[in-house]
């Protein structure tokens, strides 16, 4: 009988071996997760569920009756040891599974602070997981004093949350801005100054040195000699794809688990979809760290597996929640040359990225409208005028039929 394994059981492991047996798989299903909890979404943990707006059985992605009425395996709190493509074997704890086809789903992991700048304190803590959230959220009490590390969406949520919770933030970025990695400066201007206006202390160009403490953080020092008491430290510097397993196994690695424009890795029969796998875009190999390309890529994977032969067309999107903002963004900046900001007033903007001419992305910030057409002028390779574009009372929907 065919058996194929999911290692990963986040929302790319999720999607597939639900997509499996949505399209008609009959063979044997596994999925495997190191979390003991069942798949659930990641979003909400530095938002809605850090606020407590959201309880743990609404950030299941299934309810433990999904897995059992499709007879899908679930191996959970439970890490693979090993795996050989040639037996075509998955090693864990002291069991030997075959498999027909396997998935690599295995996301990515936080970075930390080097233990020898006091990453190892007690009280420090990253945003990644369940237990993360769970974690640090006995930590937001009002008063206390918390230091974000990183101007990324990671640390600015934390930072909204943090604000939302009554406490007192202070935020570093050792770039010269926020969101300098990810958006451009009209971007980062939107947010600093929605930040500053709820509490925020925002320091940019400057760095953490060390943080200080007696086997727990009381205390850091910045880069600039500045000294700060804080209760807890917030780490947000950016993520890495999962990939030993792989390159223990031989894979092509190149920025995460390389894959051809179906998944498929270097070796036949395997295949990898999500945070960890990088793929053909655009003549260069990208990967995504969204839930929309984990769905898609992971359902595409499984279509695969069944023979379908199809490609993966990635329709990059994303969303961050702050406040009573809702950013949404469509597209893939990368190299962009010019921008354009549209400007509906009472906080509600959008910004558009160019390469020459053509529409590369946008940014939406409580502009719904501006979101969706932007979306459906990238998806169709079709552009604005940027002058266009910068009136605000300009309607864009003829340029979707252009």
């Amino acid at each position: 009988m065919e058996h194929v394994i999911v290692v990963g059981a986040g929302q790319a492991g999720a999607s597939c071996v639900a997509k499996l047996r949505a399209e008609g798989f009959e063979g044997q299903i596994t999925l495997i997760g190191s979390e003991a909890a069942l798949p659930y979404q990641r979003p909400p943990l530095s938002k809605k569920y850090l606020l407590g707006e959201f309880e743990l059985e609404r950030l299941y992605l299934r309810p433990q009756s999904f897995y059992e009425q499709n007879n899908i395996t679930l191996r959970l709190g439970q890490s693979v040891d090993a795996i050989d493509p040639v037996a075509r074997t998955v090693s864990i704890g002291g069991e030997t599974l075959t498999y027909s086809d396997l998935v690599f789903a295995t996301g990515s992991s936080p970075r930390h602070l080097p233990a020898s700048i006091g990453g190892n304190l007690q009280r420090v803590y990253t945003m990644r997981d369940l237990a993360d959230a769970d974690a640090m959220a006995p930590e937001f009490i009002a008063g206390r004093h918390v230091l974000i590390v990183g101007g990324g969406y990671i640390g600015l949520e934390a930072a909204a949350v943090a604000a939302a919770k009554g406490l007192n933030v202070t935020l570093v970025e050792m770039a010269d801005r926020i969101l300098q990695r990810v958006a451009a400066p009209e971007t980062a201007d939107y947010f600093r100054a929605l930040h500053q206006s709820n509490g925020v202390k925002i320091l940019e160009d400057t760095g953490l040195k060390e943080l200080i403490g007696d086997g727990e953080v009381s205390g850091a020092v910045l880069s600039d000699g500045t000294q700060l008491d804080v209760d807890f430290v917030v780490v947000g510097v950016g993520i890495d794809p999962n990939t030993t397993l792989a390159k223990d196994a031989g894979l092509k690695l190149e920025n995460g688990i390389a894959t051809d424009a179906k998944g498929q890795t270097s070796h036949p029969r395997i295949w990898a979809a999500g945070d960890c796998a990088s793929f053909p875009y655009h003549g260069h190999q990208i990967r995504l760290e969204s839930v929309p390309n984990a769905i898609d890529q992971a359902e595409v994977v499984a279509a695969n597996i069944l023979g379908a032969n199809r490609d993966y067309h990635a329709k990059p999107w994303f969303w961050s929640d702050q406040y009573d903002v809702k950013l949404q963004i469509a597209g893939l900046n990368t190299g962009y040359e010019s921008v354009v900001k549209r400007d509906h007033g009472e906080g509600s903007q959008s910004v558009w990225y160019y390469t020459g001419d053509q529409l590369m992305a946008v940014d939406a910030m409580n502009a719904p409208r501006d979101y969706m057409i932007g979306k459906r002028l990238i998806e169709a390779g079709k552009s604005v005028p940027a002058e266009v574009v910068a009136d605000a009372a300009a309607d864009l929907k003829p340029f979707l039929k252009a």
